[in-house]
């Protein structure tokens, strides 16, 4: 099989570490389903040409599994799925209907939307699992597994997920090393493809001097970006807040003699249950009162995305800067980064160059589920980097994460986090909170009260 072949001689080990992933879901699932019971939704984008090849070779391999290779398998058995809409671009159409003659496609042209379409196919079929072409960060993607029953309301069936831990680097690696055909759009610059009336080339694709012509697909830098040339809806999700960019640290010259301020969250049960003594809040107050902040609140919540969305979303709107810490091991916990996209009304998608990061220390053990260490939230997120933290600091908007376990680990990030502020002229430093001590011998609480009005500038620690 020329896939299976061109993967396993190729360099790239982490693409062969995902296809190995990939072909061994699809194997597991025709051990469950028969032929019959599966079919693959194929929509011509770049994402379900990977996986038809995965499904070619997946294929392959189960049968070479069960001892009956016949010579050359040309044809493809699977039940092919095409969802037909008069939205679509015509070269998807064109790529589709070559695609399924080049492989001999079965293919159902369905004319409904997704959901009626399954719905009058699963009354006429006898299918139970159906193939997608879904990946983390895509839309649909939240909460997803690699074998998840379908939603609610909709028609019974297991949805299938191969590639979902995939980004957008490994599908072009994929689509490259194999050297199979893909639709042209992507080398006219579109890295995303919806209907033609909302998906245009990728502006950060657009070569020099020229205002319509586009590097290829695969040449986009970042893989974060590549919804850049769909067309985006204004979110609603700030509830009339203050616009993002105005949103968190600005500029010093705009908090001149004004009052900054910060609330910080701590997430772990093992602060509620009283189990571990919270040492790292308190060090982050004094931090922030050195620098003139005020802190207006100190919460800690419990280990799950929902509490942490709540206080993210109640503290980010109150306050100037928000500082969250907690989490298993010298990692960021899943439960942190999925509640502050919650909170924020934005999805999670893989980041490829903080998984690197993470390979970096965790080695060729990041593949499969470790992988979803590497999601953060998407369109709000920034990486800071230094080269004293083997892993960058984390900024969505206005919420700094801090994956620091102890206070040594608080304090090399703090100093970092400071350093990387000033370079970016992103810090007001402001004169720093003065704590006084007075004693007094009195015994009178009136005496006391009048004492502090007499003092208004002393902050009363403790008397004797």
């Amino acid at each position: 099989m020329e896939i299976d072949k061109a993967i396993r001689e190729c360099d790239d080990r982490r693409l062969q570490t995902k296809y190995n992933n990939a072909t061994y879901v699809v194997q597991r699932a025709l051990a469950l389903y028969s032929i019959e019971e599966v079919a693959f939704s194929f929509n011509g984008g770049k994402d379900s040409t990977v996986l038809l090849h995965i499904l070619r070779a997946g294929y392959f391999l189960h049968k070479k599994g069960q001892n009956s290779v016949n010579g050359d398998l040309k044809d493809f058995p699977i039940r092919t799925i095409y969802f037909e809409s008069p939205c679509a671009f015509p070269e998807i159409n064109s790529f589709t209907y070559d695609t399924a003659a080049i492989y001999g496609l079965q293919i159902d042209t369905i004319s409904l939307d997704f959901k009626s379409g399954l719905e009058a196919l699963l009354k006429e079929k006898p299918i139970r699992a159906i193939f997608l072409g879904v990946r983390i960060g895509d839309p649909t993607a939240v909460g997803q597994e690699q074998f998840s029953p379908s939603s609610p309301g909709w028609p019974p069936f297991m949805r299938l997920n191969p590639i979902l831990d995939w980004s957008y680097r490994d599908v072009w690696a994929f689509l490259l090393t194999c050297k199979v055909n893909y639709c042209s759009l992507y080398d006219q610059g579109y890295t995303s493809i919806g209907s033609i009336y909302d998906t245009v080339p990728n502006s950060l694709l657009c070569i020099s001097n020229s205002s319509n012509k586009f590097k290829p697909a695969y040449l986009l830098a970042d893989g974060r970006l590549e919804r850049a040339g769909r067309a985006k809806r204004p979110s609603t999700s700030t509830g009339g807040q203050i616009p993002a960019e105005s949103n968190g640290l600005t500029s010093q010259d705009s908090y001149k003699n004004s009052m900054l301020t910060a609330s910080i969250i701590a997430v772990g049960d093992e602060i509620l249950f009283g189990n571990l003594e919270d040492l790292l809040g308190p060090y982050l107050c004094r931090k922030l009162h050195s620098i003139g902040w005020s802190v207006l609140q100190h919460s800690a919540v419990h280990n799950n995305i929902d509490s942490v969305a709540e206080e993210v979303e109640r503290q980010k709107s109150k306050s100037d800067m928000v500082f969250i810490y907690g989490g298993v091991g010298p990692l960021h916990s899943d439960v942190t980064i999925a509640g502050i996209a919650k909170a924020f009304g934005v999805r999670l998608a893989p980041d490829e160059e903080f998984e690197e990061y993470l390979r970096h220390i965790i080695g060729d053990q990041c593949t499969g589920d470790r992988n979803e260490m590497a999601q953060l939230p998407e369109g709000i997120t920034e990486l800071w980097h230094h080269d004293k933290l083997s892993v960058p600091l984390i900024k969505c908007e206005n919420v700094i994460i801090l994956s620091a376990t102890n206070v040594p680990e608080m304090e090399k990030q703090w100093d970092c986090w400071i350093e990387l502020a000033k370079s970016s002229d992103l810090l007001a430093l402001l004169e720093p909170y003065v704590s006084k001590h007075v004693t007094t011998s009195l015994s009178d609480a009136l005496s006391m009260v009048r004492l502090i009005f007499m003092c208004p500038s002393f902050f009363l620690i403790a008397s004797d």
